[in-house]
């Protein structure tokens, strides 16, 4: 097991991380905030979902989904339909247009990170995606509530 020190590096390195999504955030489209190019992402990477599926993958309040499904559906980049199961809930999916839309928002952040990567080796980044991998692998499903009570039990606890 790696030394406390080690783990309290990574945690400034990943908080850190933020200015680099916020980068990223930067050069969306005007009409493509990052709530929804977080939606047409995971309907890219997913396929079509449930809309509760699609709140749990974007770890947000429903009310929250639906304003970003709204946002997206007005532009013509999802289709929503109603579940063949659950009449009550709503099935989503991405147009050709969204796949499009899908498309440029991966052509820009894939140049911004070409361009400020542009002195890193393949194999530096070959081993950055590896890396990253493996930490989200490490995780599993982020919102487990189990795993952040634990945690959160163990920071906050005082002592008897």
């Amino acid at each position: 097991m790696a030394a406390q020190r080690h783990y309290e590096e990574l945690a400034r390195q990943l908080d850190a991380i933020g200015a680099v999504r916020r980068d990223l955030a930067r050069i969306l489209p005007h009409e493509c905030p990052a709530g929804s190019a977080a939606v047409l992402s995971l309907l890219g990477r997913y396929g079509e979902m449930r809309m509760s599926r699609l709140a749990e993958l974007l770890a947000v309040d429903m009310s929250v989904t639906s304003r970003h499904v709204a946002h997206v559906a007005d532009r013509g980049w999802i289709d929503r339909s109603p579940d063949p199961t659950d009449k009550r809930s709503r099935i989503v999916r991405l147009t050709p247009e969204g796949e499009r839309q899908l498309a440029e928002l991966s052509e820009r952040a894939t140049e911004l990170l070409a361009q400020c990567l542009s002195d890193w080796s393949d194999d530096e980044i070959a081993q950055l995606n590896l890396l990253m991998s493996r930490l989200r692998s490490s995780f599993g499903d982020c919102r487990s509530a189990s795993r952040f009570s634990h945690a959160t039990e163990q920071t906050t606890r005082t002592p008897a």
